[in-house]
């Protein structure tokens, strides 16, 4: 995921990047995957895409319940 700089709260500081975007002085986003192997991006993601569905599919259904319940305690924990 590209990293992008913070934008400035104040108004008339934010409205520069903005006008220099409109005028074309600025680039909107640098390429996303600039410098990057093309071969090496299709690859990761590959293996992104395989991986959670392998993983359920090696889990029993007993097991994938308890790590579901964990996830969701764990989300809806209120801090005392």
């Amino acid at each position: 995921m590209p990293i992008r700089p913070r934008r400035s709260r104040d108004p008339l500081q934010l409205a520069k990047p903005i006008g220099d975007m409109a005028t074309g002085q600025a680039l909107r986003d640098p390429e996303p995957d600039a410098g990057k192997n093309p071969a090496a991006v299709s690859l990761g993601r590959l293996g992104g895409l395989k991986g959670g569905n392998a993983r359920a599919k090696a889990l029993s259904a007993k097991r994938r319940k308890a790590i579901a319940s964990k996830a969701g305690k764990a989300r809806w924990k209120r801090k005392t």
